[in-house]
C-alpha cells in the first residue's frame, strides 16, 4: 500500500511539474474554418494573447471542411500533451448525430477545456410580415400551416436546427429553405422571398438597424446583458434555447493539470480589457466556463440536438 501511495504521489508531482513547464515549444491552435471569419478572428486573438501569457509561440492552423469535423479530427488524433488545442463551435455538439461516420468519438476522444464566448441567435422576419411577437407568429402559423418559410445558412446548421426546435416545441408547420451561407439568405429575406430566419445577432444587426429586418425574439435561455430590450422565445415557447458558441478542446488523454492550466490562462486572456472590448465588438458575450461546466453543457447539447435531428429526419448537406 505504501508503495502504491508513493507511486501515486510521484505521478501527481510529475503531472504538476508538467503543467508548470507547459508549454514546451510551439502550440498549435486548430481553427476548423478558413481565415477571415468570426471563428478565425477569435482564434487568432486567443493565440496572440495566450502566446503573451506563456511567452511562447502559438500559431493558428486553419483546417476547414466537413462541417468542422476535419479540424476537430486533427485535434483528436494529435499527441495528448497540450501542444495542440482545438477551437470548436456549436457544430461540435450537432455533428455526433448529424454525421453518420465521424472519424472520432466526441465524448471519448476529446476533453472540453472551456467555453470562451456565446453568440446570441436571433429570430428575424421581413418587416411586412403580419406578426411582431412569438405569440403572434405561433398563432399565424397555426392558422396557416405550411405557409411560412424560414431560411438558414444550410441544412444541419445550428440555425436550421433552431428552426426545427421551434417548430417542434410550438407545434407549428414551417417550410425550411436552406442557403449557402447567411449572406444569400438575408438577401432573400429582405426581398420578401422568405418570411423568417434564424441567424446570429451580430450578422443580422446591420439589416435590423437599417429597418430592413425586424427582431421577433432572441433564442437565448434568458434575456442576455446588453440585449435585454428583446424578448426570448422561451418566454412564450418553453424549451427553445439555442446559442452559438466558441470553445477550446484538447485530446482526451491530455493530463488534467495541463487542461486546467489552459483553462486558467484562457480566463486571464478573457479578463483583459482589450480582449473583452474586441469580443464585445464582435457581438460576443464572454463566458469562460470551467472544464467541468463545459463538459456538462456539451453532453446536454449533444442529447438535445440528437432528438431534434432524429424527430425531423435531418440530413447534412
Amino acid at each position: 500500500m505504501k508503495k502504491i501511495l508513493c507511486l501515486l504521489a510521484a505521478t501527481l508531482f510529475a503531472s504538476a511539474a508538467c503543467a508548470q513547464d507547459y508549454p514546451r515549444g510551439t502550440v498549435r491552435l486548430v481553427v476548423p474554418f478558413p481565415p477571415g471569419g468570426p471563428t478565425d478572428i477569435v482564434g487568432r486573438l486567443m493565440a496572440q494573447k495566450l502566446g503573451e501569457v506563456w511567452n511562447a509561440s502559438v500559431i493558428v492552423e486553419n483546417r476547414p471542411g466537413a462541417g468542422t469535423s476535419i479540424g476537430t479530427d486533427a485535434v483528436a488524433k494529435s499527441a495528448p500533451d497540450g501542444q495542440t488545442i482545438g477551437m470548436v463551435i456549436t457544430a461540435y455538439m450537432i455533428n455526433p448525430s448529424l454525421q453518420a461516420k465521424l472519424p472520432f468519438d466526441t465524448l471519448k476522444d476529446l476533453a472540453n477545456v472551456t467555453q470562451l464566448v456565446t453568440q446570441h441567435v436571433v429570430l428575424v422576419a421581413n418587416p411586412k410580415e403580419p406578426f411582431n411577437t412569438v405569440a403572434e407568429l405561433v398563432a399565424y402559423a397555426r392558422k396557416n400551416p405550411g405557409k411560412l418559410t424560414y431560411a438558414s445558412p444550410g441544412s444541419g446548421t445550428s440555425a436550421h436546427l433552431a428552426g426545427e426546435l421551434l417548430k417542434n416545441e410550438a407545434g407549428i408547420d414551417m417550410v425550411h429553405v436552406p442557403y449557402k451561407g447567411s449572406g444569400p439568405a438575408q438577401v432573400d429575406l429582405v426581398a420578401g422571398r422568405v418570411d423568417l430566419m434564424m441567424d446570429v445577432y451580430h450578422s443580422a444587426k446591420p439589416q435590423v438597424d437599417a429597418g430592413k429586418l425586424k427582431v421577433i425574439a432572441l433564442a437565448a435561455p434568458t434575456r442576455p446583458p446588453g440585449l435585454a430590450q428583446y424578448p426570448v422565445i422561451a418566454e412564450t415557447v418553453p424549451n427553445v434555447s439555442v446559442t452559438s458558441l466558441f470553445g477550446l478542446v484538447v485530446p482526451a488523454a491530455t493530463p488534467r493539470p495541463i487542461v486546467n492550466r489552459i483553462y486558467a490562462d484562457s480566463l486571464k486572456v478573457l479578463a483583459m480589457p482589450d480582449v473583452r472590448e474586441r469580443l464585445t465588438g464582435l457581438g460576443l458575450e464572454v463566458v469562460g466556463s470551467s472544464p467541468e461546466q463545459f463538459d456538462a453543457f456539451v453532453r446536454s447539447e449533444i442529447a438535445k440536438w440528437a432528438k431534434v435531428i432524429k424527430d425531423n429526419d435531418i440530413k447534412a448537406d
